[in-house]
């Protein structure tokens, strides 16, 4: 695919890489819609074994924090941990290099938006690497900073978008190997009340 068409907002498995942000037990009471995330989460990193996706997934501070939601599976990633906010660190920059050569873009969400999750697109945009930003698997404490964050990405030039539209950007096309497996997780996705879901 076209370098011209992923600056488009087009998406090629090969070229592309999944990031989940902190979503750590520890903040579930205080994010607004964190069952939602959860949800996402999961599809997102299931589709991703589908695809042949690698996926990412930080782990702020675990000595204050702890670690990322058993209501998420992680089999399959990437897990570290860190302090600074951003999940673009020198050790996960040089394991991109050797995991995706011709990364092009990557697929952000987790939390909270306005804080880890902006300043990884930050260094991301920085690289000239395209960020898809899940604005239904992103939030913040206030949904207004959650908000702010969104409008944010937009105008920095992240692609704010959906985790459906997202996945069938992946698949391109209904003779895609994964299409069935993929459009299943879409269609059978469980509610966010199972999870924990606030309002």
């Amino acid at each position: 695919m076209a370098r011209k068409l992923l600056k488009l907002g087009a998406l090629e498995a090969k070229k592309t890489a999944f990031f989940l942000c902190d979503v750590q037990e520890t903040f579930r009471p205080r994010i607004k819609h964190f069952g939602e995330v959860v949800v996402v989460a999961n599809k997102m990193l299931d589709a991703a074994k589908h695809l042949k996706i690698p996926v990412y997934v930080s782990e702020q501070h675990i000595n204050s924090f702890g670690h990322t939601t058993k209501d998420i599976n992680l089999d399959g990633t990437f897990v570290y941990h860190k302090t600074v906010f951003s999940m673009y660190s020198p050790e996960i920059k040089k394991r991109l290099k050797e995991d995706v050569p011709n990364l092009g873009s990557v697929v952000l969400f987790g939390i909270a938006a306005h804080i880890c999750v902006e300043q990884t697109v930050m260094d991301l945009l920085h690289e000239d690497i395209n960020v898809h930003i899940l604005a239904d698997g992103v939030s913040s404490q206030s949904l207004m900073d959650r908000d702010l964050a969104l409008q944010r990405f937009q105008s920095m030039g992240c692609f704010v978008a959906t985790s459906e539209n997202v996945l069938f950007k992946l698949l391109g096309d209904m003779s895609h190997p994964a299409f069935k497996e993929v459009t299943a997780l879409i269609q059978n996705e469980p509610t966010p009340d199972k999870f924990g879901a606030t309002k």
